[in-house]
Protein backbone atom coordinates (compact mmCIF):
# COMPACT_ATOMS: atom_id res chain seq x y z
CA UNK A 1 0.00 0.00 0.00
CA UNK A 2 2.70 2.36 0.64
CA UNK A 3 4.35 1.82 -2.52
CA UNK A 4 1.13 3.11 -4.33
CA UNK A 5 0.49 6.08 -1.80
CA UNK A 6 4.12 7.13 -3.34
CA UNK A 7 3.15 6.61 -6.46
CA UNK A 8 0.45 8.78 -6.03
CA UNK A 9 2.52 11.35 -4.33
CA UNK A 10 4.43 11.60 -7.82
CA UNK A 11 1.36 12.16 -9.94
CA UNK A 12 0.42 14.91 -7.67
CA UNK A 13 3.59 16.52 -7.25
CA UNK A 14 3.29 16.78 -11.45
CA UNK A 15 -0.46 17.96 -11.60
CA UNK A 16 0.81 22.19 -10.92
CA UNK A 17 3.42 21.50 -14.15
CA UNK A 18 0.76 19.91 -16.15
CA UNK A 19 -1.59 22.38 -15.36
CA UNK A 20 0.71 25.07 -15.77
CA UNK A 21 2.68 23.80 -19.44
CA UNK A 22 -0.76 22.39 -20.38
CA UNK A 23 -1.12 24.00 -24.32
CA UNK A 24 2.50 25.40 -24.50
CA UNK A 25 5.29 23.98 -26.26
CA UNK A 26 8.29 22.33 -24.92
CA UNK A 27 11.19 21.92 -27.70
CA UNK A 28 14.25 19.12 -26.80
CA UNK A 29 17.43 18.79 -28.07
CA UNK A 30 18.00 14.95 -27.90
CA UNK A 31 21.57 13.81 -28.16
CA UNK A 32 24.39 12.19 -26.43
CA UNK A 33 24.63 8.86 -24.86
CA UNK A 34 20.52 8.72 -24.82
CA UNK A 35 20.80 8.16 -28.37
CA UNK A 36 22.58 4.91 -28.14
CA UNK A 37 21.63 3.51 -24.93
CA UNK A 38 18.45 1.49 -26.06
CA UNK A 39 16.81 1.30 -22.26
CA UNK A 40 17.39 5.02 -22.54
CA UNK A 41 15.97 5.52 -26.50
CA UNK A 42 12.73 3.78 -25.14
CA UNK A 43 12.19 6.06 -21.70
CA UNK A 44 12.67 8.95 -23.27
CA UNK A 45 10.15 7.74 -26.78
CA UNK A 46 7.65 7.45 -23.58
CA UNK A 47 8.96 10.70 -22.04
CA UNK A 48 7.77 12.38 -25.06
CA UNK A 49 4.36 10.59 -25.51
CA UNK A 50 3.48 11.34 -22.15
CA UNK A 51 3.78 14.94 -22.65
CA UNK A 52 1.64 14.93 -25.56
CA UNK A 53 -0.86 13.09 -23.71
CA UNK A 54 -1.28 15.44 -21.11
CA UNK A 55 -1.47 18.51 -23.07
CA UNK A 56 2.20 19.88 -24.10
CA UNK A 57 3.35 20.25 -27.12
CA UNK A 58 7.06 18.70 -28.27
CA UNK A 59 8.89 19.35 -30.75
CA UNK A 60 12.58 17.09 -31.07
CA UNK A 61 15.86 18.04 -32.88
CA UNK A 62 18.11 15.41 -32.69
CA UNK A 63 21.89 15.13 -33.60
CA UNK A 64 24.01 12.07 -34.76
CA UNK A 65 27.58 13.02 -34.90
CA UNK A 66 28.86 9.10 -34.09
CA UNK A 67 26.41 7.69 -35.94
CA UNK A 68 27.84 9.51 -39.04
CA UNK A 69 31.58 9.11 -38.28
CA UNK A 70 30.32 5.56 -37.69
CA UNK A 71 29.15 5.56 -41.32
CA UNK A 72 31.74 7.42 -42.90
CA UNK A 73 34.25 5.02 -41.84
CA UNK A 74 32.24 1.95 -43.40
CA UNK A 75 32.92 3.83 -46.74
CA UNK A 76 36.46 4.68 -46.43
CA UNK A 77 36.01 8.75 -45.95
CA UNK A 78 37.75 9.90 -43.39
CA UNK A 79 36.42 12.44 -40.97
CA UNK A 80 38.01 16.01 -41.23
CA UNK A 81 36.92 18.83 -38.50
CA UNK A 82 38.46 22.27 -38.11
CA UNK A 83 37.79 24.42 -34.76
CA UNK A 84 35.31 21.44 -33.59
CA UNK A 85 33.25 21.71 -37.18
CA UNK A 86 32.86 18.67 -39.21
CA UNK A 87 34.11 19.79 -42.80
CA UNK A 88 31.62 18.82 -44.91
CA UNK A 89 32.50 18.19 -48.48
CA UNK A 90 29.55 17.40 -51.20
CA UNK A 91 29.86 13.48 -50.41
CA UNK A 92 30.45 13.72 -47.34
CA UNK A 93 26.96 15.83 -47.04
CA UNK A 94 25.82 13.04 -48.85
CA UNK A 95 26.02 10.44 -46.13
CA UNK A 96 25.27 13.53 -43.17
CA UNK A 97 21.89 13.55 -44.87
CA UNK A 98 21.26 10.29 -45.49
CA UNK A 99 22.20 9.62 -41.87
CA UNK A 100 20.68 12.07 -39.73
CA UNK A 101 17.26 12.93 -41.78
CA UNK A 102 17.41 9.14 -43.21
CA UNK A 103 18.09 6.43 -40.70
CA UNK A 104 18.06 8.67 -37.76
CA UNK A 105 15.21 10.50 -38.03
CA UNK A 106 13.36 7.39 -39.27
CA UNK A 107 13.93 5.75 -36.35
CA UNK A 108 13.31 8.39 -33.87
CA UNK A 109 9.87 8.81 -35.24
CA UNK A 110 8.78 5.21 -35.37
CA UNK A 111 10.10 4.56 -31.87
CA UNK A 112 8.02 7.26 -30.52
CA UNK A 113 4.82 6.09 -32.76
CA UNK A 114 4.82 2.33 -31.57
CA UNK A 115 4.93 4.26 -27.60
CA UNK A 116 1.86 5.94 -29.01
CA UNK A 117 2.70 9.29 -30.08
CA UNK A 118 1.61 10.50 -33.92
CA UNK A 119 5.71 11.63 -35.01
CA UNK A 120 6.03 13.11 -37.91
CA UNK A 121 9.59 12.86 -39.50
CA UNK A 122 10.98 16.40 -41.08
CA UNK A 123 14.65 17.44 -42.11
CA UNK A 124 15.05 21.77 -42.08
CA UNK A 125 14.60 21.36 -46.22
CA UNK A 126 10.59 20.76 -45.20
CA UNK A 127 8.01 23.48 -45.77
CA UNK A 128 10.90 26.14 -45.87
CA UNK A 129 11.85 25.63 -42.12
CA UNK A 130 14.94 26.59 -41.96
CA UNK A 131 16.83 29.10 -44.38
CA UNK A 132 20.75 28.34 -44.24
CA UNK A 133 24.38 30.15 -45.38
CA UNK A 134 27.35 29.11 -45.00
CA UNK A 135 28.63 29.25 -41.90
CA UNK A 136 32.05 31.24 -41.34
CA UNK A 137 35.42 30.34 -39.66
CA UNK A 138 34.25 34.15 -37.33
CA UNK A 139 30.76 33.45 -37.21
CA UNK A 140 32.12 29.89 -35.23
CA UNK A 141 34.71 31.46 -33.57
CA UNK A 142 32.15 34.52 -31.59
CA UNK A 143 29.81 31.73 -31.42
CA UNK A 144 32.41 30.32 -28.91
CA UNK A 145 33.94 33.47 -27.34
CA UNK A 146 37.22 32.93 -28.82
CA UNK A 147 39.51 34.78 -30.93
CA UNK A 148 40.83 33.92 -34.39
CA UNK A 149 44.16 34.46 -35.85
CA UNK A 150 44.26 35.97 -39.44
CA UNK A 151 44.62 33.11 -41.11
CA UNK A 152 42.33 30.86 -39.48
CA UNK A 153 39.41 33.37 -39.71
CA UNK A 154 39.75 33.10 -43.90
CA UNK A 155 39.12 28.77 -43.90
CA UNK A 156 35.48 27.73 -44.45
CA UNK A 157 33.88 24.35 -43.56
CA UNK A 158 32.16 23.81 -46.78
CA UNK A 159 28.63 22.88 -46.44
CA UNK A 160 28.20 23.66 -42.82
CA UNK A 161 25.04 25.85 -42.20
CA UNK A 162 24.50 28.71 -40.17
CA UNK A 163 20.46 29.85 -39.56
CA UNK A 164 19.71 32.85 -41.23
CA UNK A 165 15.70 32.17 -41.03
CA UNK A 166 13.64 29.48 -39.40
CA UNK A 167 9.91 29.48 -40.59
CA UNK A 168 7.42 28.21 -37.61
CA UNK A 169 4.31 28.02 -39.84
CA UNK A 170 5.00 23.68 -40.92
CA UNK A 171 5.26 22.80 -37.03
CA UNK A 172 2.79 25.28 -35.71
CA UNK A 173 0.12 23.68 -38.61
CA UNK A 174 1.53 19.82 -36.99
CA UNK A 175 1.01 20.50 -33.74
CA UNK A 176 -2.46 21.72 -34.29
CA UNK A 177 -3.21 18.34 -36.15
CA UNK A 178 -1.70 16.90 -32.68
CA UNK A 179 1.84 15.51 -34.50
CA UNK A 180 5.22 15.67 -32.90
CA UNK A 181 7.86 17.17 -35.02
CA UNK A 182 11.09 15.13 -34.96
CA UNK A 183 13.73 17.24 -36.93
CA UNK A 184 17.15 16.49 -38.67
CA UNK A 185 18.94 19.51 -38.20
CA UNK A 186 19.97 19.96 -42.07
CA UNK A 187 18.66 23.33 -43.88
CA UNK A 188 18.89 24.59 -47.54
CA UNK A 189 19.79 27.68 -48.87
CA UNK A 190 17.91 30.13 -51.38
CA UNK A 191 19.85 28.34 -54.15
CA UNK A 192 19.01 25.47 -53.07
CA UNK A 193 22.04 23.62 -51.71
CA UNK A 194 22.06 21.72 -48.22
CA UNK A 195 23.82 22.37 -45.20
CA UNK A 196 25.11 20.79 -42.33
CA UNK A 197 23.57 22.84 -39.23
CA UNK A 198 24.86 22.45 -35.26
CA UNK A 199 21.79 20.33 -33.60
CA UNK A 200 22.42 23.07 -30.77
CA UNK A 201 21.50 26.06 -32.50
CA UNK A 202 18.75 24.44 -34.54
CA UNK A 203 16.96 23.36 -31.42
CA UNK A 204 18.01 26.89 -29.99
CA UNK A 205 16.51 28.75 -32.67
CA UNK A 206 13.49 26.58 -33.50
CA UNK A 207 12.69 27.13 -29.89
CA UNK A 208 12.81 31.33 -30.16
CA UNK A 209 10.55 30.72 -33.10
CA UNK A 210 8.05 29.17 -31.90
CA UNK A 211 8.30 31.34 -28.63
CA UNK A 212 8.42 27.81 -26.58
CA UNK A 213 7.79 27.40 -23.05
CA UNK A 214 11.20 25.57 -22.72
CA UNK A 215 14.62 24.32 -24.24
CA UNK A 216 15.49 21.41 -22.93
CA UNK A 217 19.33 20.21 -23.84
CA UNK A 218 20.22 16.84 -23.11
CA UNK A 219 23.61 16.12 -23.01
CA UNK A 220 26.51 13.65 -20.90
CA UNK A 221 26.99 15.65 -18.00
CA UNK A 222 24.66 16.74 -14.82
CA UNK A 223 24.61 20.67 -16.05
CA UNK A 224 26.18 23.50 -15.57
CA UNK A 225 29.02 23.81 -12.51
CA UNK A 226 30.02 26.65 -10.58
CA UNK A 227 34.01 27.62 -10.58
CA UNK A 228 34.30 25.54 -7.49
CA UNK A 229 32.65 22.80 -9.33
CA UNK A 230 29.42 22.66 -7.98
CA UNK A 231 26.37 22.04 -9.86
CA UNK A 232 23.65 24.79 -10.23
CA UNK A 233 20.32 23.93 -10.72
CA UNK A 234 19.06 27.29 -11.46
CA UNK A 235 21.38 30.51 -12.83
CA UNK A 236 20.28 33.46 -14.29
CA UNK A 237 21.01 34.48 -17.87
CA UNK A 238 23.49 37.33 -16.78
CA UNK A 239 25.05 34.55 -14.42
CA UNK A 240 25.82 32.41 -17.40
CA UNK A 241 27.36 35.59 -19.55
CA UNK A 242 29.91 36.27 -16.79
CA UNK A 243 30.67 32.53 -16.02
CA UNK A 244 31.42 31.96 -20.00
CA UNK A 245 33.65 35.38 -19.47
CA UNK A 246 35.56 34.27 -16.96
CA UNK A 247 35.87 30.80 -18.63
CA UNK A 248 34.23 29.15 -15.79
CA UNK A 249 31.93 27.13 -18.90
CA UNK A 250 33.81 25.89 -21.81
CA UNK A 251 34.42 23.36 -24.42
CA UNK A 252 31.19 21.39 -25.62
CA UNK A 253 29.11 23.10 -23.68
CA UNK A 254 29.70 26.49 -25.18
CA UNK A 255 27.28 26.35 -28.03
CA UNK A 256 24.50 24.92 -25.59
CA UNK A 257 24.78 28.08 -23.62
CA UNK A 258 24.72 29.70 -26.62
CA UNK A 259 21.52 28.42 -27.87
CA UNK A 260 20.14 28.92 -24.77
CA UNK A 261 20.50 32.07 -23.94
CA UNK A 262 19.79 33.47 -27.70
CA UNK A 263 16.28 31.24 -27.65
CA UNK A 264 15.62 33.28 -24.17
CA UNK A 265 16.62 36.33 -25.61
CA UNK A 266 13.71 35.26 -28.48
CA UNK A 267 11.17 34.97 -25.87
CA UNK A 268 10.96 31.47 -24.74
CA UNK A 269 10.54 30.58 -20.81
CA UNK A 270 13.29 28.76 -19.54
CA UNK A 271 15.98 26.59 -21.05
CA UNK A 272 17.77 23.76 -19.31
CA UNK A 273 20.26 21.24 -19.69
CA UNK A 274 19.89 17.90 -18.44
CA UNK A 275 21.92 14.57 -17.98
CA UNK A 276 20.25 12.07 -20.87
CA UNK A 277 22.05 9.42 -19.23
CA UNK A 278 19.25 9.47 -16.31
CA UNK A 279 16.48 7.33 -17.31
CA UNK A 280 13.14 9.59 -17.89
CA UNK A 281 14.99 12.74 -17.60
CA UNK A 282 12.86 14.90 -19.57
CA UNK A 283 10.18 14.11 -16.94
CA UNK A 284 12.03 14.48 -14.15
CA UNK A 285 13.23 18.10 -15.28
CA UNK A 286 9.78 19.18 -15.77
CA UNK A 287 7.53 17.76 -13.76
CA UNK A 288 9.54 17.88 -10.04
CA UNK A 289 10.56 20.78 -8.15
CA UNK A 290 14.12 20.52 -8.03
CA UNK A 291 14.71 18.83 -11.58
CA UNK A 292 17.68 16.89 -12.61
CA UNK A 293 19.19 19.34 -14.08
CA UNK A 294 20.74 23.37 -14.59
CA UNK A 295 17.69 25.74 -15.09
CA UNK A 296 18.63 29.08 -17.21
CA UNK A 297 16.52 32.03 -16.69
CA UNK A 298 16.14 35.08 -17.50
Amino acid sequence: MNKLIKKADVLIEALPYIRTFRGKTVVVKYGGHAMTDASLKERFAQDVVLLKYVGINPVIIHGGGPQIDKMLDRLGIQAKFRHGVRITDAATMEIVEMVLAGKINMELTDLITRHGGSAVGLSGKDGGLILSKPLTAKAWAESLDRDLDEEDAKGDFGLVGDIEKVDPGLLRNLQEDHYIPIIAPIGTDREGNTYNINADLVAGAIAGALRAEKLLMMTDIKGIRDANGRHLSTVSRKDVQRMMKKGTITEGMIPKVHACLDALGDGVGKAHIIDGRIPHAVLLEIFTRRGIGTEIVT
